[in-house]
C-alpha cells in the first residue's frame, strides 16, 4: 500500500496498534526517539514522577537546556527575575536528580532547544520527537515526525518513552518555480498561512514539497516547518535529500563510518510514495511570490510588502471581519495605508524560527556599511550559544554593533516576552511595532509583525504625521469565580466552576489563558494534586493546599460558613 512521508514514519514506530477503526478508533501507541526538555513545561512532569516513586524511563534519549527564562544579558550574573531563577534552578534540580543531560547557561551548546537539536545532529530523519513547546514542528525539517506536546504528555513520556495519539490526516503543500530575489523561507510559509488560514492545517501533518522547497537550505526548511504550528497543523515535515545529509554529517550525534551509511540507506527510503494519497492538498506558484508580512495580530493577517493594510469590509466572514476590526484597533494602523509606508519601531532578530547562522549572515549583508534609524530599536538574540560563537568568528557582531543593534545571548528572548525582554512591561509609554519573527498578542506585550527582512524605509514628516497612538494590550486577568455559599458536592461544583470560566471567556475573549508558559499568566498551585482534572488552585481561590491523598477537606465560605468539600487525588 502506498504511503506518505507521515505515514510512514508513524508506522515505524506504533509499539501497540489501537482497536477499532473509524470514529470508533483506540490511540495508537507510539515510540518516541528524542524527548527535549526546558525550564517551562516540565516541572510538574518531573514532580509527577517523583510523587508516583517512577524513575526516567530513557534519560539516554532524553536531553535539556535552558532557553525560555534565560536572561540575554549579563549571564554571568544571578538572574534577576525571581520566577525565571526558579524556574531554571528547579530544571538543573530536576536533571541532576533524575539523571539528564543538561546544557545550562554558559554552556557552548546551551540555547533554544529547536536549535540546539539540529545543531547537535540529535535531530535526525524517520525519528519521532516530542517537546513541550508548540514548535517542535521545526525538526521535521528533517523527515522527522516532530510535535509539541503538553505537561501531562511530558510526563508519559518521561515514565514509558511511549505517546498514545490517534493518527493525524495529511496534507500536501507543493511549492513549485523558483523565489525571486529578496523572497525567502518566510514568504513561502507565511503565503501558506494567508492562503489556508491559522486553522486550515488542523488535524494535518503537512508535507512541504516541489522543486522551490528542494532548492532551500536545512535553516530555511526549519524556518517552514517552525511555523507549521502558526497554520494550526500538529507538524510539518520535508523529506530528507542530499541538503539533509550535508548538514547533518560530522555533527556531534550523526552516525559516523559503516552507521552513516546504513542510515543514509534507509533515509533514502523516507519519501511519499509517487500513487500516495494526501488528505487535501494546497498549490503554491513560487514564481509569483512577494515579501510578506503581516499587518495584524495573527500570522494569517499578512499580505506582500507591496500591498496595504486590507479593510475588514474586505473580509467576508463575520468572524474574519471583527479579528480585522480588533487588530487595527490594537496595532494602531487604518485601512488602505502602504505596508511600506509604515514606521517599525523595534527589530528583533532571534526565536526558533530565524536565529541561526544563516538569518545571522542575511540579516549582516542588508545592514552592512549602514546606520540605524535612532528612533528604531533592535535586538540580535542568537539561537545558541554555539551560533553566537560562529557568529562573532566571522565578524557578524561587529557588524550588527556598528549598526546599533544589541548584540545579546541566546534564548528565546522577546518572543516570549519572559525574563524581562518585553517592551511595555513596567512602562508608561504604548508598546512598539515590533518587526520579530513571531506575532502573537500579548506574546511579547507588545504589537508584532512577522515579516520578512527588508531594508527600513527612511522616515518621513508625512509618515511620522501617520502614525498613531496604539492600544494597550489588555492585562487584566480574569477575576476569580465566587465560591459557592453552601456545602457542594464535587461534580456540581466543577461544573459550575467550569460554566464561570466560560462565561468570562466569551464576555472578554481578549483575556489572557491559563497559560502556565505565559509571563503574566495567572499563578499555579505548588503543590501538584488535581481535583479530577481541575487545577486546586483554580477551586481554591489562591489558597496554598498541602492536604494528604484521599482526605475530604472542607473550606469555609465567606462569613466562616462551611463551603466547597473536595478530595484530593494522588
Amino acid at each position: 500500500m502506498a504511503k506518505t512521508l507521515a505515514e510512514k514514519v508513524w508506522d515505524a514506530h506504533v509499539v501497540r496498534k489501537g482497536d477499532g477503526d473509524g470514529a470508533n478508533a483506540q490511540p495508537d501507541l507510539l515510540f518516541i526517539d528524542l524527548h527535549l526538555v526546558h525550564e517551562v513545561t516540565s516541572p510538574q512532569a518531573f514532580e509527577g514522577l517523583r510523587l508516583a516513586g517512577r524513575k526516567l524511563r530513557r534519560p539516554d534519549l532524553t536531553i535539556a537546556t535552558e532557553d525560555h527564562n534565560t536572561p540575554t544579558l549579563d549571564i554571568d550574573k544571578p538572574i534577576a527575575d525571581l520566577t525565571s531563577r526558579t524556574q531554571i534552578q528547579t530544571l538543573r534540580n530536576n536533571c541532576a536528580e533524575f539523571g539528564v543531560r543538561l546544557h545550562s547557561l554558559g554552556d557552548a551548546e546551551q540555547g533554544i532547544v529547536h536549535v540546539v537539536g539540529p545543531q547537535l545532529g540529535l535531530t535526525q530523519p524517520g525519528m519521532t520527537v516530542v517537546c513541550g513547546d508548540s514548535h517542535t514542528s521545526t525538526h521535521g525539517a528533517f523527515g522527522a515526525l516532530a510535535m509539541g506536546i503538553g505537561t501531562s504528555e511530558v510526563e508519559h513520556v518521561m515514565a514509558t518513552q511511549t505517546l498514545s495519539l490517534k493518527p493525524f490526516k495529511t496534507m500536501a503543500i507543493n511549492v513549485e518555480g523558483t523565489l525571486r530575489p529578496g523572497v525567502t523561507a518566510k514568504d513561502i510559509i507565511l503565503a501558506v498561512i494567508a492562503k489556508i488560514g491559522t486553522g486550515g492545517g488542523q488535524g494535518y501533518v503537512l508535507e512541504y514539497r516541489g522543486s522551490a522547497i528542494r532548492a532551500l537550505s536545512m535553516d530555511a526548511r526549519m524556518t517552514i516547518c517552525n511555523m507549521s504550528i502558526e497554520a494550526g497543523a500538529r507538524a510539518g515535515m520535508v523529506a530528507p535529500d542530499e541538503t539533509t545529509y550535508a548538514y547533518m554529517k560530522g555533527r556531534p550525534h550523526a552516525p559516523e563510518g559503516a552507521d552513516w551509511d546504513a542510515a543514509v540507506e534507509y533515509w533514502n527510503t523516507l519519501k511519499t510514495d509517487d500513487d500516495a494519497v494526501f488528505d487535501a492538498q494546497v498549490d503554491l506558484d513560487a514564481n509569483t511570490l512577494e515579501p510578506f508580512v503581516t499587518w495584524g495580530t495573527n500570522p494569517g493577517q499578512g499580505v506582500s510588502l507591496s500591498d496595504s493594510v486590507p479593510s475588514p469590509e474586505d473580509f467576508g466572514d463575520e468572524n474574519a471581519k471583527a479579528a480585522a476590526e480588533r487588530a487595527l484597533q490594537y496595532m494602531g494602523l487604518e485601512a488602505g495605508t502602504r505596508m511600506k509606508d509604515i514606521r517599525v519601531d523595534t527589530v528583533f532578530l532571534g526565536s526558533c524560527t530565524n536565529s541561526r547562522i544563516e538569518d545571522l549572515r542575511a540579516a549582516a549583508d542588508i545592514i552592512r556599511g549602514r546606520e540605524k534609524d535612532p528612533k528604531v530599536r533592535m535586538l540580535v538574540v542568537p539561537g545558541s550559544a554555539r551560533v553566537r560563537l560562529e557568529a562573532e568568528a566571522e565578524g557578524l557582531d561587529r557588524v550588527f554593533k556598528d549598526f546599533g543593534a544589541e548584540w545579546r545571548f541566546a534564548g528565546c528572548s522577546m518572543c516570549l516576552g519572559m525574563n524581562r525582554t518585553s517592551w511595555s512591561r513596567g512602562s508608561a509609554a504604548p508598546p512598539p511595532r515590533t518587526a520579530t519573527s513571531k506575532d502573537a498578542r500579548a506574546r511579547a506585550a507588545a504589537p508584532t509583525w512577522c515579516p520578512r527582512w527588508w531594508p527600513q524605509p527612511q522616515p518621513s514628516a508625512a509618515r511620522s504625521a501617520r502614525r498613531r497612538t496604539l492600544a494597550r494590550p489588555l492585562n487584566r486577568r480574569p477575576s476569580p469565580p465566587e465560591p459557592p455559599s453552601a456545602p457542594t458536592q464535587l461534580g456540581a461544583s466543577h461544573g459550575k466552576v467550569h460554566q464561570a470560566h466560560r462565561r468570562r471567556r466569551s464576555a472578554a475573549p481578549e483575556q489572557r489563558r491559563y497559560r502556565p508558559d505565559h509571563p503574566r499568566g495567572l499563578p499555579q498551585a505548588d503543590h501538584p494534586h488535581r481535583l479530577r482534572g481541575c487545577p486546586v488552585l483554580r477551586l481554591a481561590q489562591g489558597s496554598i493546599l498541602h492536604p494528604e491523598p484521599g482526605a475530604v477537606q472542607r473550606r469555609l465560605g465567606p462569613g466562616g460558613r462551611p463551603g466547597l468539600r473536595y478530595r484530593v487525588l494522588a
